[in-house]
C-alpha cells in the first residue's frame, strides 16, 4: 500500500452510519428532486426501467470503488487509484474529470435548490434571483465544511433525516391518490414516441445521481475501519437509494404521466405534484425535503471537490498550497475555499439541465477508469469477482455515448486544458 506524498494525513471521524448518510446526502438531491423529471423528458415513462438499469450500473460501480478505497483509504479517490494501479497520466484524468463533473453537479445542487425555495415564496421566472440565492448558499456551505468534517457530519445526519422523511411522505401519499387508470401512464419501455438511444441517454442521466456513493470513498482518509465500514457503507446506501428513486419515479409518472412530469423539470416537479394533487400544505413539505437535500448534495460535493484537490495539491497536479491541511488537521482550508469558488462561478450560467448533462458523460468516463484501476487489483486484495468491474467498465463506455455531442466535445476540450493546466503548474513548481 503506497503513502501519501504529504506525511500529514487527515484525522479518522467517520463511522459507519455517518459514512452511510454522507452517500445518502450526495445521492438524495438533484436526482431524486430534479433530474429524473429531465430523464422523463428524454425517455418518456421508461424513465422508471432506466432507474432500475441505472442502479445496476451503479452497483457495480460501487462494488469497485469500495474495494479500491479498502485497499488504498486516501482522500481523493479515483484521481489517488489512477496514480497508485494505474499511470500518472490516467490518475490525473480522472481527477480533473471528477473537478469538472462534480463542480457541475454541485452548480445543478445550488440550482435546484433555489428553484425550490423560490418556489416556495413564490418567486418564479426570475433568473436573477435563481441565481443570487444559489450563489449565496455556497458561500454558506462552503463556511460550513472550513468548521471539519465533524461538524459537517452533524450538519448532514440533519440535512438527511428531513429529505428521507419528505420523500417517504411523498410516495405515500402519492400511492394513495393513484388514479383507477394509473397503469394507463406507465410504460416499462420506450414507446413509439422515444428510441433505445434516447432511453440510454436517459439512464446516463439517472446514474450521475446514484454516484453520491463515491463520496465515501473520496473521503477514505477519514473513514475509520476503511477496509470493512467503506465497502458496507456502500452497499446500504446504494440499496436504500435505489429503493427511494423507484418509488418516487413510480408515483411521479403514475400520478401525472411522463409528459407532464417532465414538462415541471425546471419548476420544482416533486413539489408541483404534492400541491395539486395532495392535502393542502402538502407542497411545503415536498420543498423543505428538497431544500434540504440539494444542501445535503452540495455539502458533500464540496467535501468531495475539496479531498480531490487536496489529493492534488500533495502530487503536485494543483498549486501546492491546495495540499496544505490546518494545524488541528482536520480541513483542508484553501482546498475548500477554492472549491466553493469554483462552484459559485459555476452557477452563474443558471442552466440546470445543461450543467447535469456535462456532469453525466464526465462521471461516466470518471467510473470508466475506477473500474479499470480496481481490475488491477491483486486476488489478495480482491473482494469481488472481476466480471463486477468489467460490467461497470463497458457500461459506462457505452452509456457515454449517447450524451449529446456537443457535450462530448465540450468534454475532450476540456481535458485539454486539463493537461495544459497541468503543464503549466509543473513548470511553475519546477522554478521554485
Amino acid at each position: 500500500m503506497s503513502t501519501q506524498p504529504d506525511g500529514l494525513k487527515l484525522k479518522r471521524e467517520v463511522g459507519t452510519f455517518g459514512a452511510i448518510l454522507m452517500g445518502l446526502g450526495s445521492i438524495l438531491g438533484t436526482g431524486v428532486f430534479v433530474s429524473l423529471s429531465i430523464a422523463a423528458g428524454v425517455t418518456g415513462s421508461a424513465v422508471i426501467s432506466a432507474v432500475v438499469f441505472a442502479a445496476i450500473l451503479a452497483i457495480c460501480n460501487g462494488l469497485s470503488s469500495a474495494q479500491l478505497a479498502a485497499n488504498h483509504p486516501v482522500s481523493g479517490g479515483t484521481y489517488e487509484y489512477g496514480y497508485h494501479y494505474l499511470n500518472p497520466n490516467v490518475g490525473y484524468t480522472a481527477g480533473w474529470m471528477f473537478l469538472c463533473a462534480k463542480s457541475a453537479s454541485a452548480a445543478t445542487a445550488a440550482l435546484g435548490f433555489s428553484g425550490y425555495l423560490l418556489g416556495m415564496l413564490s418567486i418564479t421566472n426570475s433568473k436573477f434571483y435563481l441565481v443570487v440565492c444559489a450563489v449565496a448558499i455556497c458561500i454558506l456551505v462552503t463556511i460550513v465544511v472550513l468548521c471539519g468534517i465533524r461538524f459537517s457530519n452533524f450538519v448532514n445526519t440533519l440535512i438527511v433525516s428531513i429529505t428521507v422523511l419528505s420523500l417517504s411522505f411523498f410516495i405515500f401519499s402519492g400511492i394513495s391518490k393513484l388514479p383507477e387508470n394509473f397503469i394507463n401512464n406507465i410504460n416499462f419501455v420506450p414507446d413509439s414516441s422515444y428510441s433505445w438511444s434516447d432511453f440510454l441517454q436517459a439512464t446516463a442521466l439517472v446514474f450521475v445521481a446514484y454516484t453520491g456513493y463515491g463520496r465515501i470513498a473520496t473521503l477514505g482518509e477519514e473513514v475509520k475501519s476503511p477496509q470493512t465500514v467503506i465497502p458496507r457503507a456502500v452497499m446500504l446506501t446504494l440499496l436504500f437509494a435505489m429503493l427511494l428513486y423507484m418509488g418516487v419515479a413510480f408515483t411521479s409518472v403514475s400520478l401525472v404521466g411522463a409528459e407532464k412530469y417532465a414538462s415541471l423539470q425546471l419548476s420544482a416537479p416533486l413539489e408541483m405534484i404534492a400541491r395539486s394533487l395532495f392535502f393542502p400544505g402538502a407542497g411545503y413539505v415536498i420543498a423543505i425535503g428538497a431544500i434540504t437535500a440539494m444542501l445535503g448534495v452540495l455539502l458533500n460535493l464540496v467535501l468531495g471537490l475539496s479531498r480531490v484537490l487536496l489529493a492534488m495539491g500533495r502530487r503536485g497536479d494543483m498549486p501546492k498550497l491546495l495540499g496544505k491541511l490546518n494545524k488541528d488537521q482536520t480541513t483542508p482550508t484553501a482546498a475548500v475555499a477554492c472549491t466553493g469558488i469554483l462552484i459559485v462561478l459555476l452557477t452563474l450560467p443558471g442552466d440546470i439541465k445543461l450543467a447535469w448533462s456535462f456532469s453525466a458523460f464526465t462521471v461516466l468516463i470518471y467510473y470508466a477508469i475506477t473500474n479499470l484501476a480496481a481490475l488491477k487489483l491483486t486476488a489478495k486484495e480482491r473482494y469481488y469477482p472481476p466480471i463486477i468491474s468489467i460490467t461497470g467498465l463497458v457500461t459506462c463506455l457505452f452509456l457515454a455515448i449517447w450524451i449529446e455531442w456537443q457535450i462530448i466535445a465540450a468534454a475532450f476540450v476540456l481535458i485539454l486544458v486539463g493537461f495544459t493546466w497541468r503543464a503549466i503548474v509543473h513548470r511553475a513548481i519546477l522554478k521554485t
